[in-house]
C-alpha cells in the first residue's frame, strides 16, 4: 500500500476496529449527511452496489439491521450486488442503484475487476469507476459515496484468476485519495487475519474468494458499522 499522509489516513481509510493493521490509528466516524438524516427522522436509502461479496455478503444484511435497530423505518438498504459481474457490468446496470434513488451507495468491484478473463486493466477499472461516480451524481449532487476494497483472494481464486488484485485495490485508494470519497479498507484487515492466522481465515473463507457468513459479519460488517459510527 503506497504511503499516505495522517489526514488522508483519517479521510479515507476504515479498518475494522478489532483486526486493524497495527501501524494504521482507528478514524473517527465519518460524518454523513445521510446519518444526519436519519437521526432527524428522515428516511435514507442505502444502496450496495458491487460483486457476490456485495449480493450474496451477510454484511448487507447486518448493516440493514443495525440501521433499522438505530433509526427503524427510516432506513432502507437495496442489496444491488450482481454475482459474477464487474464494473463493466456496474456502469451497464447502473439503473438499477438509480432506480432506488439512493441516498448514499457503497460500491466495490475490484474482486472482479481483477479476474484475468475479464480483460479490464487497471485503468479501465478506474475509468468505469468513475462513470459509476458520475453517474449517480448526475442524478443527485448530494449522493454520498463510500468506496470500498474486500478481502484478499487466495489459492486458485488468486493465483489463477486475480494474480494482481492488489493493483486494482490500490486503485480504489488513489480514486478516493482523487476524488475526496470515504473508503472502507476490508482488505487491511483481512490481510492481517491471513498473515498472523491462516487457518482462521481458511475457515471464514472457505473457498478461498468468498467469506462465510461468520467471516462477514466478524471482519466485513463491523468496519461497516465502525464507519458510520453504528
Amino acid at each position: 500500500m503506497q504511503k499516505l499522509t495522517a489526514a488522508v489516513l483519517t479521510m479515507v481509510l476504515f479498518l475494522a476496529p478489532n483486526l486493524r493493521a497495527e501501524s494504521a490509528p482507528t478514524p473517527p466516524a465519518l460524518t454523513l449527511h445521510t446519518l444526519d438524516n436519519l437521526k432527524a427522522g428522515k428516511p435514507q436509502v442505502i444502496v450496495t452496489y458491487g460483486t457476490s461479496l456485495t449480493a450474496g455478503g451477510a454484511w448487507v444484511a447486518g448493516l440493514d439491521a443495525a440501521l433499522t435497530q438505530r433509526f427503524g423505518k427510516a432506513s432502507k438498504v437495496v442489496n444491488c450486488g450482481m454475482s459474477g459481474k464487474n464494473s463493466d457490468d456496474g456502469v451497464k446496470q447502473i439503473q438499477t442503484v438509480l432506480q432506488a434513488n439512493p441516498n448514499l451507495v457503497f460500491v466495490e468491484f475490484g474482486m472482479n475487476d481483477a479476474v484475468l478473463r475479464f480483460n479490464i486493466s487497471v485503468e479501465d477499472a478506474r475509468a468505469n469507476l468513475e462513470k459509476i461516480i458520475e453517474k449517480l451524481r448526475a442524478q443527485n449532487p448530494a449522493v454520498e459515496i463510500i468506496l470500498m476494497t474486500m478481502n484478499p483472494p487466495i489459492g486458485k481464486e488468486r493465483d489463477g484468476k486475480r494474480p494482481e488484485i492488489e493493483k486494482y485495490y490500490q486503485m480504489y485508494r488513489d480514486t478516493a485519495q482523487k476524488l475526496k470519497l470515504p473508503l472502507i479498507d476490508h482488505y487491511a484487515a483481512w490481510q492481517k487475519l491471513l498473515t498472523d492466522d491462516p487457518k482462521k481465515f481458511n475457515a471464514l473463507v472457505p473457498d478461498g474468494l468468498h467469506p462465510n457468513a461468520e467471516g462477514s459479519t466478524t471482519i466485513t460488517l463491523p468496519a461497516v458499522k465502525h464507519a458510520l459510527g453504528l
